[in-house]
């Protein structure tokens, strides 16, 4: 497999940058919108301040954690990290967000989820990703499986929302697998 390392950080809609001066501010609104906060995570959705999301900025020390931009005029979009690395077992997880809700469902996750996959495998020498993403959350879990992810099990009633229970899915790729996808 070739890589062409020019793009490490580009892709075709989107590119991976270091954190600016200002994208806090943009963060803590993201942090207003329900449909953002439920999908991103499995905790009770609440709104946080800019210094309460610029310390869980600082406490990510061990994990590689990149800002979303767009390629065509460098608009913070979301995020994306690979966290809970096991180097001896070269494994680590990912989450993403697409924090503005105009780009959503239009490519941009898809391709934040190959740049960091391209970074997890090549860079980090990881040879399985994983995640778990609420069963709702349907266009996340196309994204995932657009990029090569495969569902591997369920954590069944999980997540409590609005007076029901919904599974927790359980998905993850291989290196092997992400490159018979990227030749």
């Amino acid at each position: 497999m070739t890589i062409n390392y020019s793009n490490f950080f580009h892709g075709t809609l989107v590119k991976l940058t270091a954190p600016k001066p200002g994208d806090v501010e943009m963060m803590a609104k993201w942090h207003e919108d329900a449909e953002y906060l439920r999908n991103v995570d499995t905790d009770i959705a609440k709104i946080k301040t800019i210094n309460q999301l610029e310390e869980e900025e600082s406490r990510n020390t061990g994990s590689f954690y990149f800002r979303v931009r767009t390629l065509e005029n460098d608009e913070l979009i979301g995020f994306v990290v690979i966290h809970s690395v096991e180097w001896n077992n070269r494994s680590g997880m990912l989450a993403i967000g697409i924090g503005d809700s105009t780009f959503r469902g239009k490519g941009y996750g898809t391709d934040t989820i190959k740049l960091i996959l391209q970074y997890a495998f090549h860079e980090l020498n990881l040879n399985r990703v994983g995640l778990d993403v609420i069963e709702y959350n349907e266009k996340g879990i196309r994204a995932y499986e657009k990029a090569g992810f495969k569902q591997e099990g369920k954590m069944r009633e999980a997540v409590w929302r609005d007076g029901e229970h919904y599974d927790r899915v359980i998905m993850g790729i291989l290196r092997s697998e992400w490159e018979a996808l990227n030749k």
